[in-house]
């Protein structure tokens, strides 16, 4: 009788520890900040032994670095409409709804994001100096070819995307303040489905997109 496959491959069980590493990683360092996190409350958080992150990330520094690219990697790839769309009604609309639904599936990643631009970048500024900034001028190349074309008024693509990136991360970033007002419950679908329409027709009109 042949021999069944293996359900976890050596590969597998490594990913699967990495990604309850990173979660734990998250919620602490959004918590307690890159100074005031160990790896020892991140191993207790995650429930494995601290021995277990050593192997995995070497360093308290490492693991938070991981943390925040992955964050960003998250967000790269929801503008990846901005090269799809046929135009700015579908690409700047498609790019609000994905990342506010990643402040809501991911608020931990984009807390640790915001207290890291806010200390002036100790970790991560390399990061923003080649990434972000190549990032940003081929987004910025897009929307002045819709300007170009006429489908938007002509307005700083620099000062769009950091309204886009204000107000969208708001949701998560000061999501306890949401909440508060609220009436103490998060936002529940509906709510999330009518912040998402008006976050992008307030927007959008305002730029001279008809959507």
């Amino acid at each position: 009788m042949a021999a069944q496959p293996r359900t976890n491959s050596k590969k597998e069980r490594r990913q699967e520890s990495e990604k309850l590493i990173l979660s734990a990683a998250e919620k602490v360092f959004s918590e307690a900040g890159f100074g005031g996190a160990t790896m020892q409350l991140i191993a207790d958080m995650a429930g494995l032994p601290k021995a277990n992150l050593h192997y995995y990330f070497p360093t308290k520094e490492a693991l938070y670095r991981q943390v925040v690219e992955n964050i960003f990697q998250i967000w790269l790839q929801a503008a990846d409409v901005f090269d799809e769309a046929d135009g700015p009604a579908e690409g700047i609309g498609a790019y609000i709804d994905a990342k506010m639904e990643i402040s809501r599936r991911h608020p931990a990643g984009s807390k640790v994001w915001a207290s890291e631009v806010m200390h002036r970048a100790p970790v991560i500024q390399d990061y923003l100096e080649t990434t972000l900034l190549q990032w940003t001028a081929g987004r910025a190349a897009i929307i002045n070819r819709w300007i170009s074309e006429g489908r938007m008024d002509p307005i700083n693509p620099d000062h769009l995307l950091y309204m886009l990136w204000a107000t969208t991360q708001h949701y998560a970033d000061f999501g306890h303040q949401i909440e508060t007002l609220n009436g103490g419950q998060p936002l529940s679908d509906t709510q999330w489905e009518v912040a998402k329409e008006n976050v992008k027709r307030i927007i959008l009109k305002g730029i001279g997109v008809v959507a």
